[in-house]
């Protein structure tokens, strides 16, 4: 019995063996499906990727630049709440007591130059009758406000004071999403503070903002404080002013935005020059070209812009431009994005002349119009 067995064991032990490697290897043979999937491995490196490991160096080369700023402003109010109540100056009239107080708030700035420029955003100093400059090496001194941009939110001011370290630029148009920022300034007032994070996205506009939007996004916490404050990348260089965050809480929540330092040079430079930003301007208000008004110009997959309003004796009603025009190209750049081409016009010179094509009636058409002097009003 013992024998059969034995005799019997070895034939079917490599018939098993058998048939298991045909499942494995031939599924299809006994109708099983083919379980083969493929998967991609990432690459064996040989060597350790290039990039810091910490960001110490970046923070001390750009931390000594960036300054805390502490505003004072003085502001006429009634002297008791019931004055406010606008029954109660019904009957008695703004000729009401009031009292002098002095309203305090804090932000930063960028310190741009060894002359003593300063930039940061409007918002902080605006109306302030004060401004005290509080250096990362201790020093303290006040400043004057050279000219300011609402429409950017960006401001330069000036200090005058001996060994003034300064930022080192980065370029703006070059950073990528994903990229490592540190947001570096005074939030809450608690003192010079650095936060890390990534470039989350870059072109951010249509945020009820400011006038003119490019904002880079960026998930480093900035906080109420850190306005007017750097953005830098992972080797120091300054790539944005800290301006905005979105937030339900009022605090961080990882959406922060900072102007483009491209941006924000532009402007600085045309203050420090003229006192102001001097911007080139149409006279019109456009609209995108929806689905709907494309088929009535009668166009397919071609973009342009429709003009919704016209300013009375603008540079573009003189050139002959009217309501319900669709623009197609502005000085040789396609007119795809209002937002996009009004600042294009918002750049270029005042008495410059520029090409637009248009369309109208189905028909398209070629004016000239010479660019104007941007008044301080919403609207291109």
């Amino acid at each position: 019995m013992l024998k059969a067995l034995r005799f019997l064991g070895w034939p079917l032990l490599v018939g098993v063996l058998l048939a298991l490697l045909i499942i494995q290897h031939y599924p299809q043979w006994v109708g099983l499906p083919n379980q083969d999937v493929q998967l991609r491995q990432a690459p064996i490196y040989n060597r350790v990727q290039e990039g810091p490991v910490s960001y110490a160096e970046a923070v001390s080369t750009a931390s000594p630049a960036v300054a805390n700023l502490y505003t004072t402003k003085f502001v006429n109010k009634p002297a008791h709440p019931l004055f406010e109540d606008p029954q109660f100056r019904k009957f008695f009239g703004d000729n009401l007591p009031k009292q002098r107080r002095m309203e305090s708030s804090l932000g930063s700035a960028v310190i741009m130059s060894p002359e003593g420029y300063l930039l940061t955003n409007n918002h902080v100093v605006a109306d302030a009758d004060q401004i005290v400059v509080a250096l990362r090496d201790g020093r303290e001194t006040l400043a004057r406000v050279i000219g300011s941009d609402p429409e950017t939110d960006l401001a330069v001011s000036k200090i005058d004071i001996a060994e003034l370290p300064s930022i080192t630029l980065g370029r703006s148009d070059n950073i990528k999403i994903g990229d490592v920022t540190l947001a570096i300034g005074n939030p809450f007032g608690v003192g010079q503070t650095v936060t890390m994070g990534i470039i989350s996205a870059t072109g951010r506009n249509q945020l009820g903002l400011n006038t003119y939007e490019d904002f880079i996004q960026t998930d480093a916490a900035i906080n109420p404080g850190n306005s007017g404050g750097a953005l830098v990348d992972a080797y120091g260089n300054l790539v944005g002013i800290n301006t905005a965050i979105f937030s339900k809480s009022g605090g961080s929540q990882g959406i922060g935005f900072a102007i483009p330092v491209k941006l924000a040079l532009e402007v600085m430079q045309a203050i420090i020059e003229h006192g102001q930003v001097i911007r080139g301007w149409l006279g019109i208000e456009v609209q995108p070209l929806t689905p709907e008004l494309a088929e009535s110009f009668g166009l397919e997959g071609r973009p342009g812009i429709v003009v919704a309003g016209i300013y009375r004796d603008g540079p573009a009603q003189k050139a002959g431009l009217q309501p319900g025009d669709l623009i197609l190209n502005i000085d040789g750049e396609t007119a795809g994005d209002g937002r996009r081409s009004m600042n294009q016009v918002a750049r270029a010179k005042p008495g410059e002349k520029i090409r637009i094509e248009i369309m109208r009636n189905g028909k398209e058409m070629q004016l000239t119009a010479e660019i104007g002097v941007r008044p301080p009003v919403n609207g291109s």
